[in-house]
């Protein structure tokens, strides 16, 4: 990442940061004119919701000073809040529980919150609260502190899907290669006769997906009875890395070999250094370049084979 996009990102965050604490009244002394600051009430919510709580269990969980979280325990207590008991297999912790006084002022914030919320949404259509859920889902998941793997799945075509493959490829090359306009129409072309002239018996297309989200594609096309075509392979920038390519190219050579195709083959630029690697692993040979113009730039363009 550049100096300037890190810059770039950094004012991005902290600007929703100071829209968001502003917006859900969170700057306010007391959280929703409750009896509790905000880590007070976080406190509460974490002993309500857990079976066993003790305070290093918080101190480790909220990332919080020791210190400071004893102090705010100890408060609690005073003001009745919540009580503590001996731990049944460790002589040296304490549990915490909510008191009844405890559990009726978790009852009130929690619902409070829920409105407050409810309210947030509430100008909201049903298409903007999915797109809402799916961008927190994705925030959550990139900036956690233990990112899980990513599970990518594979699916068949769908209405749409083929717009979206024509755009990214568009987008996508003029961004990382600078190429212009009649590459992405190339590809309208190719995914338009891929339509007009599809067989079920020897053709498909593979549309990778992370979280709902299209990442990938690479498409199985008749050339002959007996030789196929791998066409438009790509994967999303932010999704590489992880295998992805790999096995879209995988996947498209098993299905070759099923219907019956003896030969595999494509055609490629040179400058794509990532694609190119996963073709020579996937054990395609390099038979024929030859220097072009094309897409603005000039190029040297590869046919590739594979002997199924």
């Amino acid at each position: 990442m550049t100096t300037a996009s890190l810059d770039q990102a950094v004012a991005s965050v902290r600007r929703f940061s100071r829209f968001y604490t502003r917006r859900m009244g969170v700057l306010q002394e007391a959280l929703l004119g409750s009896a509790f600051t905000l880590p007070e009430a976080r406190i509460i919510y974490e002993i309500a919701v857990r079976e066993r709580t003790t305070a290093s269990d918080l101190v480790a969980d909220l990332g919080l000073d020791a210190g400071y979280v004893s102090r705010l325990i100890k408060s609690l207590e005073e003001r009745g809040f919540i009580a503590r008991r001996p731990s049944e297999t460790d002589a040296r912790q304490y549990l915490l529980d909510l008191t009844p006084l405890g559990r009726r002022a978790f009852g009130e914030i929690n619902q409070r919150s829920d409105q407050e919320v409810q309210k947030l949404l509430a100008p909201l259509g049903a298409r903007d609260r999915a797109r809402l859920v799916a961008a927190l889902s994705t925030a959550e998941a990139l900036l956690a502190e233990e990112r899980p793997q990513p599970q990518c799945t594979f699916r068949d075509l769908r209405p749409g899907d083929l717009g979206w493959v024509i755009h990214r490829h568009g987008a996508l090359y003029a961004a990382e290669y600078g190429w212009d306009g009649t590459f992405e129409a190339l590809v309208a072309k190719v995914c338009a006769e891929f339509v007009e002239n599809f067989d079920p018996a020897k053709e498909r297309a593979w549309i990778a997906e992370l979280d709902s989200r299209i990442v990938g594609s690479v498409f199985l096309v008749r050339k002959t009875d007996e030789i196929a075509k791998l066409r438009l392979l790509y994967v999303e920038p932010d999704a590489r890395g992880h295998g992805i390519g790999r096995r879209l190219v995988e996947d498209c050579i098993a299905h070759a070999r099923t219907v019956g195709y003896r030969r595999m083959t494509l055609w490629t630029n040179d400058v794509l250094t990532g694609a190119r690697k996963i073709y020579q692993a996937a054990g395609f040979q390099l038979v024929h370049s030859e220097p072009h113009h094309s897409f603005g730039k000039d190029l040297v363009g590869e046919t590739w084979e594979l002997e199924l």
